[in-house]
């Protein structure tokens, strides 16, 4: 089932979007809680308002030097709330932490994905999710939409349950093109899912029903 996500922590522009009942949820990082001033002992508050307001699931990112620290603050973000699915990062103290948490049944996304082989480890690690940012793939002068079409080959050979939720999406017309692929889920800034709505033939077609409504009352 094709499920979008907000990457932002912005509470006046997301609170709305989220009532709509369109977004499954939202996805954060210690850049973007800094950008909207949520501290890190404030994220506790900020997974109440998003589920509050409508959140089926909120991505939060855990932080440390090492596997050991990444873990421990995993298990507290965790214990927050059920809907709080803990983000690390695809490095080898990430996919440490991943395991282990991964072995007490709490989910967990890889984040930072910027490669086909990344997938790999994330399958051994028992991830439940990859983060690969399209944009910023391309930005690097990949092949952005072909490497996630690789991830998603890769997890469907093996019959992995991992799941693609694409990251740094900045074009409807990417999400189109993956999802034919079998990619189905998708974090974007508000701004982006605003796109997803533009469209010049909507907007004369639905000004003639509106004229002919008023006509006809």
């Amino acid at each position: 089932m094709i499920s979008f996500y907000l990457d932002s922590a912005d509470r006046v522009i997301v609170e709305p979007l989220l009532q709509a009942g369109l977004i499954a949820g939202m996805t954060t990082n210690p850049t973007l809680l800094q950008a909207s001033g949520v501290r890190n002992d404030e994220i506790p508050q900020l997974v109440k308002w998003a589920t509050g307001a409508g959140a089926r699931t909120v991505f939060v990112q855990a932080w440390g030097n090492d596997a050991d620290e990444l873990e421990r603050r995993g298990r507290e973000l965790r214990a927050i709330d059920e809907r709080v699915l803990v983000k690390l990062p695809a490095t080898a103290a990430g996919l440490t932490a991943t395991a282990r948490l991964a072995a007490d049944d709490i989910p967990v996304l890889v984040t930072a994905v910027y490669s086909a082989a990344q997938v790999l480890p994330a399958i051994v690690a028992g991830a439940s999710y990859i983060a690969p940012y399209l944009g910023r793939m391309n930005d690097a002068g990949r092949d952005g939409r072909a490497e996630i079409a690789a991830m998603q080959r890769v997890i469907d050979a093996s019959g992995s349950p991992l799941r693609i939720l694409v990251a740094s999406l900045r074009d409807p017309a990417d999400a189109v093109c993956l999802a034919e692929l079998g990619v189905q889920e998708f974090t974007l800034a508000p701004a982006v899912w605003q796109q997803f709505f533009a469209d010049a033939l909507t907007d004369a077609a639905v000004k003639v029903f509106e004229q002919a409504s008023a006509a006809g009352s």
